[in-house]
């Protein structure tokens, strides 16, 4: 059986949006050094990558909260938290 990773803690997570910071300031610098587009696109392409990550880990922290003390979850929450992972899944295409 495999292990499963622990989520991010609070402040991995704010380390992933320093990082996606620098990786759009260093996006904005190609930009003005006029870069080649496809060098331009493949950062850019990493930066939503790193703040898709952080959505869906701030998702999946919610939905873990919300887990009631008998393991159920609660329904409104759990609803929320899926209609918000669908609207994020989607807005990052």
């Amino acid at each position: 059986m495999g292990t499963t990773a622990s989520p991010p803690t609070r402040d991995q997570i704010l380390v992933r949006l320093r990082r996606a910071e620098g990786q759009l300031r260093g996006v904005q610098r190609m930009i003005d050094e006029d870069a080649p587009c496809e060098d331009v696109l493949v950062q850019l392409a990493a930066v939503t990558a790193a703040l898709d990550q952080v959505g869906l880990h701030l998702i999946g922290a919610r939905l873990r909260q919300c887990q009631q003390a008998d393991g159920t979850m609660c329904a409104d929450e759990l609803e929320t938290g899926l209609a918000t992972l669908l609207r994020h899944t989607r807005l990052s295409r």
